[in-house]
């Protein structure tokens, strides 16, 4: 299974949240029934240090024995590379800090390509999660500390990932097809592909913004 996470590393985009606790993310890696990777790419803002200290991090990260091979940090970020990225991805996992994000727009993308989504309910992802569509890291508590609410949220990170994600991928049948992990994908693109296009996008402001304005206000 791979996963990816591929964006600016800005530090509310939280990048290493995975590693919060080291040894049980080790775990997640080294499981030889349910063989899993992790590839990462991105760059910081150059007068963000705080963004540059996550991306060494993860670096850092890929250099680890437990984690050597299963965890990747790809360099150069463009256009090109996000695309293979975005293509190739079983999970697409999206961690700001609630309530940064702006939209999301790499998640958005990943739905059209057979990838499901594994993220914070905020931006794009609070708009289109529905349950049935891919995973949501959300809990009944905001800590307003910073330090708190990145554990709380990696500990639901954890728990999705072992009793739900990595368990539902490797849910073969006798032929090898994981037909739920299948139904699940299908289900992702009917929800989210006529949300999450610019064709869309353009005719709500045409119809809700521009034109009502030369109508007048809506009652």
């Amino acid at each position: 299974m791979t996963l990816c996470f591929a964006r600016r590393f800005a530090t509310y985009n939280r990048a290493p949240l995975i590693f919060q606790d080291l040894k049980r993310a080790a775990a997640l890696f080294n499981n030889p029934e349910h063989p899993m990777q992790m590839i990462f790419s991105g760059k910081a803002h150059p007068r963000d240090d705080e963004g540059k200290e996550y991306l060494q991090q993860i670096v850092e990260i890929t250099k680890r024995r437990e984690f050597y091979g299963k965890v990747i940090f790809l360099e150069n970020y463009d256009i090109n590379l996000a695309r293979h990225l975005i293509s190739g991805a079983d999970v697409w996992l999206n961690t700001p800090r609630r309530p940064l994000e702006a939209s999301g727009a790499s998640g958005q993308k990943v739905c059209a390509h057979g990838g499901l989504n594994l993220g914070v309910l905020d931006g794009c992802w609070c708009e289109g999660y529905d349950g049935t569509n891919g995973w949501a890291i959300s809990s009944a508590e905001s800590p307003e500390d910073p330090e708190e609410q990145d554990q709380l949220d990696a500990d639901t990170l954890y728990g999705i990932l072992e009793e739900e994600v990595i368990p539902f991928f490797f849910d073969w049948d006798e032929q090898g097809i994981p037909r739920g992990w299948i139904d699940k994908i299908r289900r992702s693109m009917q929800a989210l592909i006529p949300q999450f296009n610019t064709d869309r996008m353009v005719a709500e402001y045409v119809n809700r913004y521009y034109l009502s304005r030369k109508k007048g206000p809506r009652p």
